[in-house]
Order: C-alpha cells, then structure tokens, then sequence
C-alpha cells in the first residue's frame, strides 16, 4: 500500500466527531437562548424563542446523525480521507487560514488587498509553477480591479493595511 493510500481516519470516526459537534453547538445554542429569554411573553417571542428551537432542531439532527454512526456497520470501516487527499486539502487550508489572519490581524494586518496579492501569489507559484513574470502583472491587475470595483463603483470600503495608509487610500 503506498503512502497516499493509507487511511487517515474511518468514515464512522469522521461521523461521530462532526455530530458530536454539532450536537454540542446546538446545546450552546439551546442553553444561550435560554439567558435571552426563549419563550412567549405577553408582546410575543422573547429574543431566545427561534434560536432556542433552532438549536433543538440541530440537537435532534444531530442526535440522529450520531445514532446512524454508530449503527453503519461494515460501512463505517471504509477509509473517510486517505494521507494523499488530506495533503491536498491541507495545501489549500493553511494558505487560506494564514490569508485571512493577515487581512486584519490586529499585529500584522495587510489589509485585503496586499493580503490578496500575497495569496493569489502564493498558488500561482507554489501550485502553479509560475514565475514572478506572470505572477506580478496577474496579481497586481487583479488587486487594481477589485479595489476599483468594491472602493470606487460600489463604494463599500475593505479593510486596508499599512500600505494603503502610506499611499492615502484609507
């Protein structure tokens, strides 16, 4: 079996985790509407009343979901995700979770648009294979074009960084 084949965790393991997940969120949810006030007071429903039943909705489901786990038998044995389709998860998850600290991180925050050309930059040589000859124009057009579109025609503002502020866009 090669490297890429092996599996890194069980369909009924993956299963339990992500009910048991949304269980707990929506025992949280259920508990936090409660502080609110979920039920009908004499003007109507009190701000807890739709979260606290949107919250049961997810226990049950949830507590259905984890029924179903536990019971898949032979199926549940199967491989969910093997090491080699993790690792091309992983190649898009970490770049993507390190481009959103960097938009507007209170420590090192880019902005948007640096961040953006960072990220965009970061695939196009890193999964792409291209050069700076075709990764700074792509990078930079796409930046200039979405700073036009969002700042100037529909006038909503992005958070800027440093750079921003150094050339008199913030």
């Amino acid at each position: 079996m090669e490297e890429g084949d092996k599996a890194v965790t069980s369909l009924r393991a993956a299963e339990v985790v992500m009910a048991g997940l949304f269980l707990v969120f929506g025992a949280v949810v259920m508990w936090d509407s409660q502080r609110l006030g979920a039920a009908w007071g004499s003007d109507g429903p009190q701000a807890g009343y739709f979260p606290f039943y949107i919250g049961l909705f997810i226990v049950i489901a949830s507590g259905a979901n984890l029924l179903q786990a536990f019971r898949m038998g032979e199926k549940g044995a199967h491989a969910f995700v093997k090491r080699g389709e993790l690792r091309m998860v992983l190649a898009v998850l970490f770049p993507t979770v390190v481009y959103v600290a960097l938009i507007a991180n209170p420590w090192f925050g880019l902005g948007i648009y640096v961040a953006s050309a960072l990220y965009i930059a970061w695939f196009m040589w890193r999964l792409g294979g291209y050069g700076p000859v075709k990764i700074v124009p792509v990078c930079l057009g796409v930046v200039i074009f979405f700073f036009l579109m969002f700042e100037i025609w529909f006038k909503v503002p992005l958070p800027k960084g440093p750079l921003e502020a150094a050339l008199g866009f913030s």
